[in-house]
Order: structure tokens, then C-alpha cells, then sequence
């Protein structure tokens, strides 16, 4: 093979190409990009360029990507039938624990303490704090509506990367309250409490208040995952194993609270926070309803192809499952995810793929309507509307 050669045209030769076509998912655009960028930076060297081997061979994401194509998951989805769909669950979500390190054998009491109130005109905020395991304490906001009857369903609402969970609560960089009614979209924390839900959002480990400090010197917007996620992989665990239990931990509190319907309870989360949503509605079967935007995709066209943040990545999980089988943990369990047409970081089409593939999990459970889709014209950010949709009709009534 000439050095010359493309990596689309090795992929159409190749054995890849067989491989690719087998997991019924689109090829990737970013092999054209990549091909593009290696074929000008080698163009610009100075010096003779090597005869061989072809330029596919020198590139890091092709090799990333072979070795992806010729691992296909061991345990990805293959029952055909509810009774060996839940076998099938329990051996998944078994690996899973292990997998993104496994969670504390003791529940440390949770001391929780209200540390602030404030009444606005559609609900109630308190500023909780408690504990979720031994030396570490977790933040966050209860939203309660006001108007309403309780107990009520509960969303617990997540943060991406940026402001931390202020930002979903309507708190503003410098500290101030916004207007009722600013930001596009309206920070969505308070579009659920608007719902009629009561609403704990929750600030993720390594964001806002929970950063270290010096990520803090940096301003709002810095975040302390590298550091921290690189910790969490030295001893054997992983950031999204941290932050699951963290939730876990949120529905102990929730629980603990009269204004929840404890069977009600469910989780909502944005990019990052769409990570820790599916994550825990696939470990936690207390989650009755999971909503994921900007996030849900296939880990090869998005987390091993794109650079993204360390806390993403679970050692060893392409071995086993691809995202869609995350979804098929949370089965029959309700699920909702969004995705936004102009998403860089998620590609829209590797979405539409891998939610196929979700469910198709669905339909073997016998429950298709009980997950659901909305690609939206924006780009990665929070929309929301299909999914406030989607609960009010499976996850309500609001109002009781």
C-alpha cells in the first residue's frame, strides 16, 4: 500500500470497513478531517518524508480507531426476549460497578443541614449540605413549587462543565440572582421546579463549590476534573464513579424528605451532567426516569474520537458495552434523550445511531414508548422542551 493512499480509500479496501459495517453504526466523518490535517502536516515538514509506512499508520486516532473496530464488546446487547434481557442486565450492571470502580460498602450518615432558605414566586430554594461518604460532603439546591400537593416526583438535576450547579439554579456568575425569566435557555434546574417537581440540583464533584483551589483562582468557570479524575484512576476508580455515588447518596436525602414521592424519582443532566444522569439510571433502579442531553452517542464517534474532558473516560469499558447499552440498563425504566444538530462534541448522527440501538433494547423489553428522542436545531446546550413533554405524559401526574 503507497504512502499516498487515504484513510477513507484504506477503509473501503480494508478489513475496518467490514468491521464498521457490522456494528451497523455510520462511519466517521473525522476520519476526512483527519486525513486532511495529517496529509498538510506532513506536506509542511522539513526534511525527506518517510517512503512508509502509509500515513494512516502514523495517526493516533486511526489506530485508536482500529483497535475499536477489532474489539467489538463482549457483552453489547444480544438477547432476544424480556427474560434474557434482565439476565443480561444484571451480569452488565454487575461489570459496570466493577468497572468504574466500585462503590463504598457503608452509607456514612448524612448529616444534612439547611444552610440557607429563600422564597421566590413559583417556589422555595434551600442551600443543602450532606455528607456521601467518609471526608467528603456534597452541595446542593432543593427547589420545592410552591401551589402544589405532596408528596411529589423529584428530579435530580446536574451540571455540565462551567458555573457548577449555580448556574442551573438562576444564580449568575458574580454571585447576584437573575431575573426571572433570563438565560436561553432558562436555567433548567428551574424549569423543573416550574414543572411542578421538586427539583435537587446537585453540584458535581470537581465543579463550582467542590473544586479544589487551584482551579477556584481561576474564576467560575474552571473545573478541578483533571486533576481529580487522574487521582480517581491512580487508586483503581473513576470520576463518574464518584459523582454516581454522589446521587445514589442525593436519593438517601431525598428520601428523607416529606415533600418526595420516593417512586418517583428521577434524573435530569446536561452534557457532564448527562454523563452522571445515564450513568446512575443504569446503576440505581431507584431512578425511574433518566433524561441525557448533550451526551448520549456511541463512545467511538464521540468520547474515543473527540478530546474531552478526563472525567469521561471508565478504564476498560469498550471491552464490554457501548453507550446504547447503558441505556439498556436503565430499561424499562423511563428514558429521554436530546441532542442538538450543531453539537461538535456529539456528533448528531452517531446519536441517532446509538439511540436505534437503545431502542431496539426497548422493544425487546416489550416497553418502546417508555424511551424517547428529540434532536433539536441548537448546538451543545440544553433544550429540554421533548423531554418536560415526555415526563408530564409517563413520569406524572404533576399536580395530585
Amino acid at each position: 500500500m503507497s504512502k499516498e493512499i487515504g484513510r477513507r480509500a484504506f477503509l473501503k479496501q480494508g478489513a475496518l470497513a467490514g468491521a464498521i459495517a457490522a456494528t451497523g453504526l455510520p462511519a466517521l466523518s473525522a476520519f476526512a478531517e483527519v486525513r486532511e490535517q495529517v496529509t498538510s502536516r506532513r506536506s509542511s515538514m522539513s526534511g525527506p518524508v518517510p517512503a512508509s509506512p502509509p500515513e494512516w499508520q502514523l495517526d493516533s486516532q486511526a489506530f485508536t480507531l482500529s483497535e475499536y473496530e477489532q474489539r467489538p464488546p463482549a457483552l453489547t446487547f444480544s438477547a432476544t426476549d424480556a427474560a434474557s434481557a434482565q439476565v443480561w442486565q444484571r451480569q452488565v450492571r454487575a461489570k459496570l460497578v466493577e468497572l468504574v470502580g466500585g462503590f463504598p460498602e457503608e452509607r456514612v450518615d448524612l448529616e444534612p443541614e439547611i444552610l440557607d432558605r429563600k422564597g421566590f414566586g413559583s417556589y422555595t430554594r434551600e442551600k443543602v449540605i450532606f455528607q456521601t461518604r467518609k471526608n467528603l460532603s456534597a452541595v446542593g439546591y432543593l427547589l420545592l413549587p410552591k401551589g402544589r400537593s405532596y408528596p411529589a416526583p423529584a428530579l435530580v438535576c446536574l451540571p455540565g462543565h462551567g458555573p457548577g450547579v449555580s448556574g442551573i439554579v438562576g444564580i449568575a456568575e458574580d454571585g447576584s440572582q437573575m431575573p426571572p425569566g433570563q438565560g436561553d435557555p432558562k436555567p433548567f434546574a428551574v424549569q423543573a421546579v416550574e414543572q411542578g417537581y421538586v427539583t435537587f440540583a446537585l453540584e458535581q464533584l470537581a465543579f463550582g463549590e467542590r473544586r479544589d483551589e487551584a482551579a477556584r483562582s481561576q474564576g467560575p468557570r474552571a473545573y478541578s476534573c483533571r486533576p481529580a479524575a487522574g487521582a480517581a484512576l491512580l487508586m483503581g476508580q473513576t470520576m463518574i464513579g464518584w459523582r454516581v455515588w454522589d446521587v445514589m447518596r442525593t436519593i438517601d436525602y431525598l428520601g428523607t424528605r416529606p415533600e418526595v414521592d420516593t417512586s418517583r424519582i428521577g434524573t435530569l443532566g446536561f452534557s457532564g451532567g448527562g454523563t452522571t444522569s445515564l450513568f446512575a439510571a443504569a446503576l440505581d433502579e431507584r431512578i425511574q426516569a433518566g433524561v441525557v442531553s448533550g451526551y448520549f452517542n456511541t463512545f467511538r464517534d464521540s468520547i474515543l474520537s473527540l478530546s474531552h474532558c478526563m472525567c469521561n473516560y471508565v478504564p476498560g469499558i469498550l471491552e464490554h458495552i457501548e453507550m446504547y447499552d447503558l441505556a439498556g440498563l436503565v430499561a424499562p425504566r423511563l428514558l429521554f434523550i436530546e441532542s442538538g444538530k450543531r453539537d461538535r462534541i456529539f456528533p448528531v448522527e452517531a446519536s441517532r445511531a446509538a439511540f436505534a440501538k437503545a431502542q431496539e433494547i426497548y422493544r425487546v423489553f416489550g416497553v418502546p414508548d417508555r424511551i424517547g428522542y428529540e434532536v433539536w436545531d441548537g448546538p451543545h446546550d440544553f433544550n429540554g422542551n421533548g423531554a418536560f413533554r415526555f415526563l408530564a405524559e409517563r413520569f406524572g401526574p404533576l399536580q395530585g
